[in-house]
């Protein structure tokens, strides 16, 4: 019999029979992960789906990201410079999906999502365990975030490890040290669960790194990994704040936040300020004692 048109043969090599054998859906356990999607309002609003997935894909990627920052300062403890470098470039590129998605979510309009936002109550994407767990592990450290999970002491005690621990920038001064770089004693060893705040004696360590790179090739390429990753998240942040002023306005967020005021003052934390400051300085004879 001749072919359909538009239609490929079923190639004879291909498994069909999958009775008690591991299958695609049963590896990625679709049969949970498809279900998870449950609209709350009555009758469901049609765009309450996308405002669903939207949502669970991002805390997908931010899985993915954490597993891998985790890594990464892992590597760098042991001084395993170029698996680190790769899980940075991977952790840019889920980055770049998680901006990427804001513009789906635009698609919702404000008075779509009217129709079903009073279902949220106090459900707010403040409450983000992961989103939480990225900032720590990155280094914006703010121990009051603790309350906001002590209804779930598991993930109450999750978060105050990773705000105990040296975070990735932590990590990276102190790998400088161990390389002989000038590195300040307090940044060395300090409160890991305070966040870190501007140190005036490395200013003189990443500008002579940026002066010189072929000398100090290996430090300024992490370091402008390190930028990449700040630089990915502020757009993030940026893009995040400007599809809640599209479709809500200056509204009060579900959990209570002031909204896009609240979200607008996130855009001014940073992870790295040396990393940052020092290109104002390059080129700049030393300070005179």
């Amino acid at each position: 019999m001749a072919q359909p048109p538009n239609q490929r043969p079923l190639e004879s090599g291909i498994t069909t029979d999958l009775q008690d054998r591991l299958s695609y859906a049963g590896y990625l356990h679709l049969d949970t992960l498809l279900s998870a999607q449950q609209p709350l309002s009555k009758p469901p609003h049609h765009d309450e789906m996308l405002f669903i997935i939207q949502h669970q894909v991002a805390e997908l990627w931010m899985k993915l990201v954490i597993h891998e920052l985790r890594a990464a300062i892992a590597h760098l403890q042991r001084d395993e410079v170029a698996p680190m470098q790769k899980i940075l470039a991977r952790v840019k590129q889920v980055q770049r999906q998680l901006f990427e998605q804001w513009a789906v979510l635009e698609t919702l309009t404000p008075s779509e999502y009217l129709q079903f936002r009073h279902i949220l109550g106090p459900a707010s994407g403040f409450q983000s365990l992961q989103y939480r767990l990225i900032e720590f592990l990155l280094g914006n450290k703010n121990a009051a975030m603790i309350e906001v999970f002590a209804h779930d002491p598991a993930a109450q005690a999750e978060l105050r490890e990773a705000l105990n621990a040296p975070s990735l920038y932590d990590e990276f001064l102190r790998y400088l040290h161990r390389h002989g770089y000038a590195i300040p004693d307090q940044c060395v060893q300090r409160d890991w669960s305070q966040a870190h705040a501007r140190v005036a004696g490395l200013m003189p360590v990443f500008k002579q790194i940026y002066e010189d790179t072929d000398a100090h090739w290996l430090a300024y390429a992490l370091a402008e990994q390190l930028v990449d990753i700040e630089q990915s998240f502020q757009m993030w942040r940026f893009r995040h704040m400007k599809t809640v002023e599209r479709i809500i306005g200056y509204r009060r967020g579900t959990g209570g936040s002031s909204g896009v005021g609240f979200l607008k003052q996130a855009l001014e934390l940073t992870f790295f300020p040396e990393l940052l400051e020092v290109r104002t300085v390059l080129g700049e004879p030393p300070p005179v004692d």
